[in-house]
């Protein structure tokens, strides 16, 4: 795990079901881990910066390793309302909905509704980030999924592009949390805004 901001953690850990490392997020002020799978040292580590509450998922799709997580600290975990019918009664979710405040306040959800209907973007003011699914990847540079993971891969890469525009302009944030490849940290509005205004 490493402090990639002020108040804000990050680490990857390999994902069980698709085979490679994705990325988590903890913000200890708040108990609030973002799309988490148990981290490389153990999930005391966590209890160590700070006990978790809440855990928010970009997607339908980052479930990961919430399980855990509820039988160990009993947190509550919310996902797009949109994307409910992923969960099965084994899995105690909380619908959300765009423009919701969550966590006391503490997040804003922006819809971003392109790729997958639940695809969000969570906004968290107090550690300077915007937090995202899986419509914008960080591998050495922002790109797209590969495209046999998109219906209609030309007006998917459009529709993306504009939503992350239409973020970048309205939100301020200093760190973009991708799910998928390493965080953008310091400079991330500036790095999505001018991705998402290049060529498709």
């Amino acid at each position: 795990m490493e402090e990639i901001a002020p108040g804000l953690w990050h680490w990857t850990a390999r994902h069980p079901r698709i085979g490679i490392n994705v990325s988590s997020y903890f913000v200890p002020e708040h108990g609030l881990l973002l799309d988490p799978l148990i981290p490389p040292e153990g999930i005391e580590r966590l209890e160590e910066l700070a006990r978790p509450r809440e855990v928010l998922l970009t997607n339908r799709h980052h479930w990961r390793d919430c399980g855990k997580l509820i039988d160990r600290f009993g947190c509550t975990v919310r996902a797009p309302r949109v994307g409910m019918e992923e969960f099965d009664e084994g899995q105690p979710v909380t619908p959300y909905d765009p423009g919701e405040s969550l966590v006391g306040g503490a997040v804003t959800v922006h819809e971003v509704g392109v790729l997958c209907p639940d695809e969000s973007a969570l906004h968290v003011p107090s550690v300077s980030a915007l937090a995202v699914a899986d419509g914008v990847v960080h591998y050495g540079e922002l790109a797209f999924v590969s495209d046999d993971l998109m219906d209609d891969p030309e007006d998917t890469k459009v529709g993306l592009k504009e939503a992350y525009a239409r973020l970048a302009d309205e939100l301020e944030f200093e760190n973009l949390l991708t799910a998928h490849g390493p965080p953008v940290a310091g400079g991330a509005r500036e790095a999505l805004r001018d991705w998402a205004t290049s060529a498709p």
